[in-house]
């Protein structure tokens, strides 16, 4: 049964309210939310390495230069790169499921496509020994595990 009996004092009536309308509109807010969320987050990061690929590439050189991923730095900044624009473009579309169809299933795997990207930039961060910078990402990592729970 969906509906829910609440006495309404100023009329001294009894009013059929459909609770789990108001739930399922929470929930579908909080889902579109955290798609919202890393759309925006791993578009403009995402976007942002590809248009400004020499120069970030430049830079995370230099950050890396003295670990042990120094050699590999261009093929990973590729991949996180990629990474970053599939969690972006996948969540985006999440978006458009959720409030056509009600379906949270792309917006579950742009979550999770979220998380392994922060994953691998926490990892980097750490290894390059930026730990203020990892710890950083420790918020968004948090938010993508909590995304995922919600959009399962």
């Amino acid at each position: 049964m969906n509906e829910a009996i609440i006495f309404d004092s100023t009329t001294n009536a009894i009013v059929w309210n459909n609770y789990l309308q108001i739930q399922s509109f929470a929930l579908l807010t909080v889902r579109v939310g955290f798609a919202f969320f890393f759309a925006v987050l791993f578009l403009q990061s995402g976007l942002d390495k590809v248009f400004n690929f020499r120069e970030n590439l430049s830079w995370l050189v230099s950050h890396f230069s003295k670990t042990l991923l120094s050699d590999t730095v261009p093929i990973v900044f590729t991949i996180i790169t990629l990474l970053e624009v599939m969690a972006g473009l996948v969540s985006a579309y999440g978006i458009v499921e959720l409030l056509i169809h009600g379906n949270s299933e792309i917006a579950f795997y742009g979550a999770i496509l979220s998380m392994l990207s922060l994953l691998a930039l926490f990892s980097g961060q750490r290894i390059a020994k930026d730990y203020a910078g990892a710890s950083g990402l420790v918020g968004y990592f948090l938010a993508s595990i909590f995304a995922i729970l919600v959009l399962a």
